[in-house]
Order: C-alpha cells, then structure tokens, then sequence
C-alpha cells in the first residue's frame, strides 16, 4: 500500500473537495485556507485543508457569511483540520443567530398570505415593504415616489 502524500495539488484539492480551483483561491486570498509554495511557485495544500474546505462548505450550507466563518476558523491554529468536538464549540455559537433567522422566515411566511405582492398596494400595512410600518407617518399614498416638495420621502 502507497502512503499518502503530506501535500495535494490545488487540482487534487479541488477533485477531492468538489470546489472548483477558483473557490480555493478565493477562499485562500480571505484567509479561510493556506498553501505552501513549491520551488515552482505551485500551490501545495496541507491534507488537513480538505477537512477546512468541509468546515466552510457546511457552515456555509446553515447560512453563516464567510466573514463568519473566517472569524470561526481564526479560533483554531491555521493548520488544525477542524474536529467534530471544534464544530460543536463553533455552532453553540451561531444557534442563537440561526433562531432569529429562522423566526423571521416563519413570520415572513405567516405575513405572507396578507401580501398583495405588487410593489405594493398596502404600504399603510404591508409587512414586507413596511416593516413595523415606518413609512405611516410620511401620508398616504406611495411617498417614496412623491417629490419631497409634495410630503416625499
């Protein structure tokens, strides 16, 4: 049996992983993974990149933004392949984030049904054009769209 080699090839990064090369250069230029150079100035990546790139792509996957998930991976040491126990720790940290999350989306939906989804007919009361109704107190009408020399916003 052949031992595996310490150092992989942004193309066999990229097989193995299933982004594409220049996700991998982006993600490196934002500081989520690194490479080494080889005297041919070729990226060489660590195994424990591949386990990295697993990280973001799930974290990714719950909604987490990459600065959110650069801030996560700057806990760790830079060349730590993160463990299941390092995933646990991160997402206690993000669960009261995805619960508001996830209330918005549900009274979102709950509006939904009260929206005439035009641009929008309501703007006295719709809640997804008017939020907590702050656009009341400019009048009637549609005031985004009236000059401000005619009560516009």
């Amino acid at each position: 049996m052949s031992k595996l080699a310490d150092h992989l090839t942004i193309g066999q990064v990229a097989q193995r992983s299933g982004v594409p090369h220049t996700a991998l250069r982006f993600y490196e230029d934002r500081g989520l993974i690194s490479a080494e150079r080889s005297a041919g100035n070729q990226r060489r990546y660590a195994r424990s990149v591949l386990r990295r790139i697993a990280f973001i792509r799930a974290a990714q996957r719950v909604g987490l933004t990459l600065e959110q998930v650069g801030e996560a991976l700057a806990t760790l040491p830079r060349d730590h392949a993160p463990t299941k126990a390092d995933w646990a720790r991160l997402s206690r940290d993000w669960r009261d984030e995805l619960d508001a999350r996830i209330d918005a989306l549900r009274r979102l939906r709950d509006d939904l049904t009260g929206c005439v989804g035009c641009g929008c007919l309501s703007l006295r009361t719709c809640t997804l054009n008017n939020p907590d109704d702050q656009i009341a107190a400019y009048g009637p009408g549609a005031p985004g769209l009236k000059p401000k020399s005619e009560g516009g916003i």
